[in-house]
């Protein structure tokens, strides 16, 4: 009886594995279905596309081709091709025109010259770096024969220079940084720290 037992739960068990793999197959079945049904819809857009772009070629070879990706591909050439004579095409009426510009007025040529300068001039000022944050403070104490604290040059700088926006900390951390390199003094007074312009030996 203990052995007719054993053989019954082992069954018992292949059977259970083989349900749970039954199952695990159709739903992969399922998936793969749902998989193909996209590729054929995708299959039958590109194919649309190809239409459209009057590839009749491309179109019946990708539909006899098993691969039609690779097919794709080396059409693609053909597309560009008229892509580029479509574009030479431009540049030489293009080209054909520009002789007729020749014969503008003098008035013409002039607004367009000074055009050009105002164009330039605007490029200069956009690559022209802004002034750094240590010469700014350096030319405010300049100014001062007294020394000056952090918080008296900040609130003078955002009046002369409005663009910038330092913080209390950024000025003071800069009017350190000054100060490790002696171009600028340290003073204190009482609990307030001060600064003035080291002057050099040529002043």
């Amino acid at each position: 009886m203990p052995t007719t037992s054993a053989t019954t739960t082992i069954r018992s068990r292949y059977a259970e594995q083989a349900i749970s793999d039954l199952a695990e197959n159709r739903r992969r079945q399922k998936e793969l279905t749902r998989q193909l049904e996209a590729l054929h819809q995708e299959e039958a857009l590109l194919l649309d596309i190809l239409k459209l772009a009057g590839a009749s070629d491309a179109v019946s070879d990708a539909a006899s081709d098993l691969t039609p990706v690779p097919r794709q591909a080396q059409n693609e050439p053909e597309v560009s091709a008229s892509v580029t004579s479509a574009t030479s095409s431009d540049a030489t009426e293009a080209a054909t025109r520009r002789p007729r510009d020749a014969g503008a007025s003098p008035d013409t040529r002039q607004r367009e010259t000074h055009a050009g300068r105002t164009g330039a001039k605007a490029a200069d000022k956009q690559e022209e770096r802004p002034a750094l944050l240590q010469d700014l403070l350096l030319e405010l104490l300049a100014a001062h024969t007294e020394p000056r604290l952090a918080a008296e040059l900040r609130e003078e700088l955002l009046s002369t220079h409005p663009d910038r926006q330092p913080t209390p900390q950024v000025v003071r951390n800069t009017l350190e940084a000054l100060v490790a390199k002696g171009r600028i003094q340290r003073h204190k007074q009482n609990r307030s720290v001060m600064y003035t312009v080291v002057e050099s030996d040529d002043t």
